[in-house]
């Protein structure tokens, strides 16, 4: 059986509740036919540069994942995004949720300065389109903790050949009026299950 570890992230400034937490946790809930091969691990990970290097690599060592797919906020997006690549860089602006900023810009001495996601965003993209939440392809995951995690799994596939397969999604804050064009939460958690569905089926190809 193939295992999957679907994370999110805590709150953070500026989002004292993270909808992207809430999504995960609805996933897990979730029931579907087209994943019942898949052990589904889930984690909502505090949204720190520290639980990122500590608690989230950890969690990488212990479940050894077959794949890896995270979901994070991003606070001013109107839509869907599934991520490209990640880069080694940590912005010097913004703390994390403990206000620590990390010493360097860079986030692991040593590595590439940026590596790509290894999953096929153009199923997941059109996966999740299908359910009617408007989703597009981003040219990277920023420069704050949900980039950390991102670069952070992908050197460990670098490194070990495990996980196969890692993706990241970004959910917009869902929608609060009848005016606001952002998907409603549901709407959102349809197609985070959508886009877990065609990770997964990616994943089984090898």
């Amino acid at each position: 059986m193939l295992t999957v570890l679907v994370a999110a992230f805590g709150p953070f400034p500026g989002a004292p509740n993270n909808p992207s937490a809430d999504l995960v946790r609805a996933l897990v809930k979730r029931r579907r036919p087209a994943l019942a091969d898949i052990r589904i691990v889930s984690a909502i990970i505090p949204t720190s540069y520290a639980a990122v290097a500590g608690e989230f690599t950890m969690l990488l060592k212990q479940h050894d994942p077959d794949g890896v797919l995270l979901f994070g906020l991003a606070s001013r997006a109107k839509y869907m995004r599934v991520e490209r690549r990640a880069v080694n860089a940590a912005t010097a602006v913004y703390p994390d949720v403990t206000g620590a900023k990390l010493p360097t810009c860079r986030l692991i001495a040593g590595a590439p300065s940026e590596l790509r996601t290894l999953a096929a965003v153009e199923r997941m993209i059109h996966a999740a389109r299908a359910t009617g939440v408007d989703t597009r392809a981003s040219r990277d995951a920023g420069r704050y903790i949900c980039n950390a995690a991102l670069f952070t799994s992908l050197v460990t596939a670098r490194n070990t050949g495990r996980p196969r397969r890692v993706a990241f999604v970004h959910i917009p804050r869902p929608r609060r009026s009848s005016r606001d064009p952002r998907p409603r939460m549901a709407s959102l958690i349809r197609a985070g299950e959508a886009a877990l569905v065609a990770f997964a089926a990616d994943l089984r190809r090898g």
